[in-house]
């Protein structure tokens, strides 16, 4: 029997990041020594400084209270100071506001584009909630699918191929989750281009921007196609560089009347983010990034032990990913053979086996529109790391292994 829940509610996919957390968190609550490449958050404890900061606001009557929807005054000026530091472009403070995580970030830009028949092209592989806020804004995700040939990246003429009169918005991340994709200064101006002049809005998820390697630049959307910048809505916050994901700061910054709208649609939904949490984001913001040069090696180094296992396993193609924290290999042949004599016809059925047998949590490829592969976070301590992968080695190299599972 219908319980009368909305369409729009019935019509939302559960975040498979976190149901895969969930379920390992579960097995681990029973004596399963599980190794999760799931969650994309940082292993590393949010910094003393921050956390100390965090502290001497909790007692201070002033947090106590409600504060502007919009943010903090002294946090959006810091905000616009980083931006100019970090990319070069300079925006008013009015122009930022501060939301609850990243995510909200993303809705909120929907929301305030979006309308019902409207269409937004996504290129896939992409973050799960992507489509589904689109979808809450009433409209309709497009994928513009790539593949690890093209290093997992649209092109104009891709894109051009998926426009309808109904395009409103393009997704755009760099680095990008979930494949560590980092597009060139000039990939980024090239899309950005063709976004101004298709009279279309950009999306730019800038999350990952500090986590690159091998020389690689994120340069920020507006920042190398300054043509896209009254149309392009910049996502940020401080939850990946500085460690912070469960402190819920997130931003996003763009064309006045874009913010504006924002700020109006928060003030009703959630009001301010909670005070504590963006005095701890003002200390992370106005101390710079001290110590962040060794997480930077640290990532890198599980990056490289990461994608050289992976290569080394018969079914498993790994490109070398430049950004951001995740590995995002096909494993289209291991579909094609049995595993201690079970076979699969999907990555949601390998992952669910994966972790069943060898206790090792990952995150399947249809979660990401992307059928064949899996994602796997390096962002997990050396020795857990170590473990999961020498998990993972065993169970998709033997026919012949015994269960992995460990009380």
């Amino acid at each position: 029997m219908s319980i009368g829940l909305s369409d729009r509610a019935s019509a939302i996919a559960g975040s498979a990041t976190m149901a895969v957390s969930s379920r390992a968190a579960e097995l681990r609550a029973a004596g399963y020594r599980i190794v999760s490449f799931g969650a994309g958050e940082p292993d590393f404890p949010t910094p003393d400084y921050i956390v100390e900061a965090a502290q001497r606001a909790c007692p201070d009557p002033v947090n106590h209270r409600y504060t502007s929807a919009a943010g903090l005054a002294e946090l959006r000026h810091l905000i616009a100071q980083t931006v100019l530091a970090d990319t070069g472009l300079a925006i008013n403070d009015t122009d930022v506001l501060v939301t609850n995580g990243a995510k909200q970030a993303v809705y909120l830009a929907c929301m305030v584009l979006l309308n019902p028949g409207d269409e937004a092209l996504i290129p896939a592989p992409y973050w799960t909630t992507y489509p589904e806020a689109v979808r809450l804004a009433g409209a309709t995700p497009v994928p513009v699918h790539s593949d690890a040939d093209q290093d997992f990246k649209v092109t104009p003429e891709l894109l051009e191929a998926h426009v309808t009169p109904r395009t409103k918005v393009l997704f755009f991340g760099s680095p990008a989750n979930p494949t560590g994709t980092v597009y060139t200064p000039e990939e980024t101006r090239a899309i950005g281009n063709w976004a101004a002049q298709r009279g279309i809005w950009v999306i730019s998820d800038e999350i990952y921007q500090h986590l690159v390697y091998d020389g690689a630049t994120a340069q920020s959307m507006p920042v190398a196609a300054p043509d896209i910048e009254d149309r392009c809505i910049v996502i940020g916050g401080v939850s990946k560089t500085y460690a912070m994901t469960g402190w819920r700061v997130g931003w996003l910054y763009g064309p006045t009347a874009a913010v504006k709208a924002a700020v109006n649609l928060q003030s009703h939904m959630s009001s301010n983010v909670a005070n504590v949490a963006q005095v701890a984001a003002i200390a992370a913001l106005r101390a710079g990034r001290p110590g962040f040069d060794d997480v930077l090696a640290a990532y890198d180094r599980r990056r490289r032990l990461m994608v050289d296992v992976l290569q080394g396993i018969r079914g498993v193609d790994c490109p070398t990913p430049t950004g951001a924290f995740y590995c995002f290999p096909s494993v289209k042949r291991l579909l094609t053979r049995s595993i201690l004599g079970h076979s699969f016809t999907t990555t949601a059925e390998l992952a669910t086996f994966i972790l069943d047998e060898a206790s090792v949590a990952l995150l399947p490829g249809e979660a990401f529109g992307a059928p064949g592969c899996l994602r796997l976070s390096y962002a997990l301590d050396d020795q857990s790391l170590q473990t999961g992968l020498e998990r993972l080695q065993r169970l998709l190299s033997s026919q012949d292994i015994p269960r992995a599972h460990v009380h």
